[in-house]
């Protein structure tokens, strides 16, 4: 690395931990310099990358500290995400989605479990699927419409301290019936808040999640910040005069237009699809169970 990359990363590393909010100042020091260990040492385990044991004792004495949280370590980049993003014109697209960290631990509960995992026997019918053993992380990376990363905006890590007989309670609970804040699936809705939030342009923001992300609840919180969203339904929901659904609504729109999108199969070939763009202005209805409620 030259001198001049290397004054680079320096200068990128001291932006990134500049805004950065600890309970202790020697914590910001020590992520400092544990940052540049990990960053100089890219994919490499801790102790290669501390390259000595002190350097490896402090860095797991700084993980294993009450007093530091994921929103402490990224509290300083979520400032420079905010920074960069106001320097920039046009909408903001908020990505928001959730990653799966799976490890192999003697003792799985100390972690906690991160879902079902599926193993090549139970394929062949003689297994029940396992706990899968990790945490979860629901983040959402803020970039520009020309794909460039600006950086995350909000972030959530959590895992199942308990999973055992999910499926048999989850058929004796109406899931309907639970208000959206004691659901796993509230993160949407806390990303979407906090993250609009934090870049401080609600009208700029355009939140974009796949099916998982067609809640009800999400769409009035975005209603009430302010900004916009763009989702890919999951639910075919009353539209219109409450009368129809949205597939009722929009089988009557005719196409707008005609997208064609290249890809590969699972043997690489190439092949082509031809997406019909169709679009209205709707009035959409809550569930029924939530109207019953209001």
């Amino acid at each position: 690395m030259t001198g001049t990359e290397r004054a680079k990363d320096e200068s990128w590393l001291n932006c990134e931990i500049t805004g950065s909010e600890f309970q202790d100042t020697r914590l910001r020091k020590r992520f400092g310099m544990l940052l540049e260990q990990l960053w100089k040492g890219m994919g490499q385990t801790i102790p290669l990358a501390c390259q000595d044991w002190a350097n490896t004792k402090a860095a797991y004495r700084f993980m294993n500290n009450d007093r530091v949280s994921e929103q402490d370590i990224l509290s300083g980049h979520f400032r420079t995400t905010s920074k960069r993003s106001s320097t920039t014109d046009g909408p903001i697209l908020v990505l928001q989605d959730t990653t799966t960290f799976s490890y192999e631990r003697e003792h799985p509960e100390l972690i906690g479990y991160a879902g079902s995992a599926i193993t090549s026997a139970q394929r062949r019918g003689r297994t029940k699927p396992s706990p899968h053993c990790g945490i979860l992380m629901h983040a959402s990376l803020a970039v520009t419409t020309e794909g460039l990363p600006l950086g995350l905006a909000a972030i959530k890590f959590w895992s199942r301290k308990q999973f055992k007989d999910t499926a048999r309670r989850r058929s004796k609970v109406n899931f309907t019936r639970i208000p959206i804040e004691q659901k796993e699936s509230f993160r949407w809705i806390e990303n979407l808040r906090q993250s609009t939030t934090r870049l401080g342009e609600p009208d700029r923001c355009v939140h974009i999640g796949d099916r998982e992300s067609d809640i009800y609840e999400l769409f009035c919180a975005a209603s009430e910040l302010g900004t916009h969203f763009l989702v890919r339904t999951c639910s075919n929901r009353l539209a219109g005069d409450g009368e129809h659904t949205v597939a009722d609504e929009m089988s009557e729109v005719r196409v707008k237009g005609l997208h064609r999108i290249e890809f590969r199969d699972a043997k690489g070939h190439p092949h082509q699809a031809c997406l019909e763009l169709r679009y209205r202005r709707l009035t959409v209805w809550p569930p029924v169970a939530k109207q019953l409620r209001g």
